[in-house]
């Protein structure tokens, strides 16, 4: 039975509960890998404004062809959109979750460049966890998530973030973002693969398959392994 398609119906209540005008969105891919980035996919739009844009699901329920074309009709439909990464060894380096917002915040960058400047009111997260907003907020008590850089930097965003569980299958922007991003690192990780081929990475986009920890076995890991993680069997 073909799920039903994401629609506008949060995006609009987000817009319409807190006064906002555009809001963005936010979905990442590459989180569970044992290779390449996390890689947070980043769409700005006007709720009100914005029409339906057929097709477009959870990256994870369409084909690789069917993603690419739709990348296109994405790009033109939202106001301003970005992706943004964290290398395998940023994740090393700070945790899986600074280096989520670090990719995040690396999206939005990139989306508001593109927007001319316009940015957006409030966020729409997926899951249950907020990862995007920063550690420090002028208005509220310091948050407990783990940051990254020196303790007073604004490391992420300072607007309200809304979490949606499941919101790649509920919310047209979510989902649009999510094909974004997969798009953009399944192409980082093809590049990979021509310089390391025995990691299957094409195949597995850096996820921990037999194939690819036996290959890290047989081989070791290189500088796009998470190496911070369980990476082999323990023995």
């Amino acid at each position: 039975m073909a799920s039903k398609a994401p629609t506008l119906e949060h995006e609009r209540a987000l817009a319409t509960g807190g006064g906002f005008t555009l809001i963005g969105a936010a979905d990442e891919v590459g989180r569970g890998a044992l290779a390449g980035p996390v890689s947070v996919g980043y769409v700005v739009i006007d709720p009100h404004t914005a029409t339906d844009l057929p097709g477009v699901r959870d990256s994870k329920l369409l084909s690789a062809d069917l993603r690419h074309a739709l990348v296109p009709q994405i790009k033109e439909w939202a106001l301003g959109w970005g992706v943004g990464h964290a290398r395998a060894a940023d994740i090393d380096a700070l945790g899986l979750v600074p280096a989520l917002r670090l990719a995040g915040l690396r999206a939005v960058t990139d989306a508001e460049a593109r927007a001319g400047g316009a940015k957006a009111d409030a966020v729409l997260l997926d899951g249950n966890l907020d990862w995007l907003s920063a550690t420090k907020q002028p208005t509220l008590l310091d948050s407990l998530m783990p940051g990254f850089g020196e303790p007073d930097d604004i490391d992420g965003l300072l607007i309200p973030v809304q979490t949606l569980i499941k919101g790649d299958l509920l919310a047209l922007s979510i989902a649009a973002a999510s094909i974004l991003a997969k798009v953009e690192r399944d192409e980082l990780l093809d590049g990979y693969d021509s310089k390391y081929p025995a990691y299957g990475w094409i195949q597995n986009k850096g996820y921990g398959t037999a194939g690819h920890r036996q290959a890290i076995i047989e081989h070791g890991a290189t500088e796009y392994h998470r190496k911070t993680w369980q990476l082999t069997p323990k023995s």
